[in-house]
Order: C-alpha cells, then sequence, then structure tokens
C-alpha cells in the first residue's frame, strides 16, 4: 500500500509534462508554457522527482495540519458558543458577533464548514422568483418605503408589536421604531419623529394598508370635485406636501420588505443577547442600533444634493398630523365622539365642529381652525322609570287555520286534497 500514490488529474497532467522535460522530449521553457507555471518552479519539479520519484509532484504540505489551524480547544468553546448563546445565528453573523462580543477571530467560511461538519442548523436564505431590478431615485430624500412589519419580535419573552420601518430609496438610510400595533395613530407618530430627525421627504411609498389607503367611497362632493376618498393619514401627508405612491403588490417596495427580513434575522438575536422583552427598552436600543446599521450598510446616491426639506416656522407638527373628525353640534351645544358627551362652552353659530385627536392623546374640538372651550359630561341624569325591557325570545304565535266556509275553499274543485266531513256537505250542494 505504501507504493500506491493517490493524485489528482492536475497532478497526473504535471508529472506526465515532467517526465517529458527530463526524458529531454521537450524543453523546460515549453513545460512551464503547458503547466502556466514558471520555469524556476518548473526546475524546482523536475528536481523533486528526481530525488523522491513520481510523488514529488505531490505537494508536501498534504496530509499535514497547517500552522494556520485552529487548535481544537478553541473551536469546541465557539461550537459550544454557536450551538448555545449564537444558536440559529447564520456563520457571516456568529462570526461577527465572536468578534464583537468575545474577541474572538474566525472566517465565515471556516464556520460555515464547521456548521456541516458539526450538522448545526441555521437559516438559510431561500431561492427567490425572478424580479425586474428598478433603478434607485438619484437623490437622498427623494423617496421614503415605509411599512409595518408584524412579527414575534421578543420570541415570547413580551407582548407581541409591529416594527414601523422607513428606508430611504437613493441611499438605504434606515428609520425604525416598535409600537403596539400598526395604525393611523402609530404610522403619524413615526413619521413625525422621521421629520424631526431628517425632514419632509419629497415623496413617500406605502401598500394599501387599510390606514394608509381609505377603502370608502367617495361622497357626492368628492366626487364633484374629482377627488378620491383619503384617509387621515394620507390627508396629513397632503397637507404636508408630500406625495403619496401607493404600490400595487409588496414585492414592488423590495427594499423596505427586505430590509424586514434583515431586522427579523439580525435584529431578533440582537435583542435576544441583550434579554429585550419590551417596546420601551427596544426602542431606546434601536437609537444606538441604527446609527451603527446605517454606517455599515448604506451607499452613496447618484446625487449629492439632498431632497428633504427643512420643517417651516411656525409650522405645527401636532395639529396637521392628528386624526380630524367632523361632528355634530346639537342644540344644547353638547357633542357626541367615540361614545363620549362634550359640552361646548362657546357660543358659535355652526351645526358642525371638527373634533382633532392628536397624536400625544389630547383631544380638541375646533371650529375654522379656532380651538372651542369644552368639557366632558361625565354623570348623565338617570330616568325615574325606565321602560321595561323587551324579551328577547319571541313568543309562540298559533298557527291560522283557514275556515272550512272560506270563499277559497268553496270555490275549490273537488279532490284536490283531503276534504273534511263539513266540506262534504257543501261540495254535494254544488
Amino acid at each position: 500500500m505504501e507504493d500506491i500514490l493517490a493524485m489528482s488529474q492536475r497532478e497526473l497532467k504535471r508529472l506526465h509534462v515532467i517526465r517529458k522535460a527530463i526524458d529531454k522530449g521537450i524543453t523546460q521553457a515549453e513545460a512551464a508554457k503547458i503547466l502556466g507555471i514558471s520555469q524556476r518552479q518548473v526546475r524546482r519539479v523536475v528536481r523533486r522527482v528526481r530525488e523522491l520519484g513520481d510523488k514529488g509532484v505531490i505537494h508536501l504540505s498534504r496530509g499535514k495540519i497547517s500552522h494556520r489551524a485552529t487548535a481544537e480547544a478553541v473551536k469546541k468553546k465557539i461550537l459550544g458558543f454557536c450551538k448555545d448563546r449564537y444558536a440559529g445565528f447564520n456563520p457571516t453573523f456568529a462570526s461577527e458577533k465572536l468578534f464583537e462580543r468575545d474577541k474572538i477571530t474566525i472566517s465565515r467560511e471556516a464556520l460555515r464548514q464547521w456548521f456541516i461538519a458539526e450538522g448545526i442548523r441555521y437559516d438559510k436564505r431561500k431561492a427567490r422568483p425572478h424580479r425586474q431590478w428598478r433603478e434607485r431615485k438619484a437623490y437622498y430624500g427623494e423617496m421614503v418605503q415605509m411599512d409595518g412589519s408584524h412579527h414575534a419580535w421578543f420570541e415570547g419573552r413580551g407582548k407581541p408589536c409591529v416594527l414601523m420601518g422607513y428606508i430611504d430609496d437613493a441611499t438605504g438610510a434606515v428609520y425604525a421604531r416598535f409600537y403596539g400595533y400598526e395604525g393611523t395613530v402609530p404610522a403619524m407618530d413615526s413619521f413625525k419623529r422621521y421629520i424631526l430627525k431628517y425632514g419632509i421627504p419629497a415623496s413617500i411609498y406605502l401598500d394599501r394598508h387599510a390606514a394608509y389607503k381609505s377603502k370608502g367611497k367617495a361622497t357626492i362632493e368628492q366626487e364633484l370635485a374629482g377627488r378620491a376618498p383619503m384617509s387621515e393619514f394620507e390627508r396629513s401627508l397632503d397637507d404636508l406636501g408630500v406625495r403619496v405612491i401607493f404600490a400595487q403588490s409588496a414585492p414592488a417596495k423590495g427594499r423596505i420588505e427586505r430590509l424586514f427580513k434583515t431586522f427579523q434575522d439580525r435584529l431578533i438575536k440582537e435583542m435576544r443577547l441583550r434579554g429585550i422583552s419590551s417596546i420601551a427598552e427596544a426602542n431606546k436600543f434601536l437609537k444606538t442600533y441604527l446609527p451603527v446599521f446605517n454606517k455599515r450598510f448604506n451607499v452613496l446616491p447618484l446625487e449629492s444634493e439632498d431632497l428633504h426639506r427643512p420643517l417651516p416656522k411656525g409650522l405645527q407638527l401636532d395639529k396637521i398630523l392628528a386624526v380630524k373628525t367632523i361632528r355634530a353640534l346639537r342644540n344644547d351645544f353638547t357633542v357626541v365622539h367615540e361614545g363620549n358627551l362634550y359640552q361646548v362652552e362657546d357660543n358659535i353659530r355652526s351645526k358642525e365642529v371638527v373634533v382633532e385627536e392628536r397624536i400625544s392623546g389630547s383631544l380638541l374640538i375646533t371650529y375654522k381652525g379656532r380651538a372651542l372651550r369644552y368639557k366632558q359630561i361625565t354623570a348623565r341624569p338617570k330616568r325615574i322609570q325606565e321602560a321595561p325591557k323587551k324579551s328577547s325570545v319571541p313568543a309562540t304565535k298559533k298557527p291560522y287555520t283557514i275556515p272550512w266556509d272560506h270563499p277559497w275553499k268553496k270555490f275549490r274543485l273537488p279532490g284536490s286534497y283531503p276534504i273534511k266531513a263539513k266540506e262534504e256537505v257543501l261540495v254535494g250542494a254544488l
């Protein structure tokens, strides 16, 4: 068995050419050209083959442990971390965390090979259907993609929540915040925070969620004016001069969807390592996490100009980003809203007022943009004698029976149905 040599096809070719050069069938320069190596290397191989025989073409390091190989004790320690602390991490993310938290340097490819050998499972990127590539916008702030992601962000450690995310189409700059649900108020609150941080974008790209796109029918006034019904969030964006673009499908706004997939892999594991289990803790963590994330993954826009508009002086964001509902003003100057009764204390000549629900939780009743004084009526007078409640069980009604001498029975042909005794007398008389 010691005389048997295992060679690859490449090594067999090299041995054949080197033997030709040794036997003077070809020159060493021609051998170098055929093998694609230098003449100096050919001379080295020729010398080794003359000394060692055919095994001289085999690399001397074959079968030996590399001097750069990771020590077995360190390898066991790393695999222990990957099975326990970093369970579910893919090789790339695991290598990053090992360097960042444990000061252990290991390549992604080495971890991948160890995972395969040890049978460690992790989430892999699935094959995606072919999509047509869309060119990024040229300017920073030209278009921002926005959406909400429903996911088990705390992995059962806390209450379910939604991540409201924003990503700039030109640069990939990300802003995000956690909320208890996806709706009008979270959308307005997150957009206000985005404006205070970056400015007012030129346009925003949304899906057709009920909080963003109105599902109602146009009123007569809207039809005459040629306007479609707008949701409260769409109306507030229109007041700010932000163009609203609605996507026809989820893949159309692929950047924000891809961002959520990244967050559902990386952000969840980051919060797991820190034991975060509430919305308040998660939002506090995002303040430090997002700058690092943006610094790593942002790209340069095609044009250097920033299309974010600064917030104009005197503009009241809380007044624009509010849920406004028209309510009837009764003759006794009371207003009913969400099952509550409010007494308007200002004397105005109008049949309608506007109830504004601010994102801060406050409520205003306004008329022509002016806030009215009001108070909530919490105690209502009770009636002395209340009307008896009707029983929910319907009363049994006796079925109606047609009399034997009814005209409908008199002029019916005999034998059409069984005739009673009294009917036989009547039929005989006819």
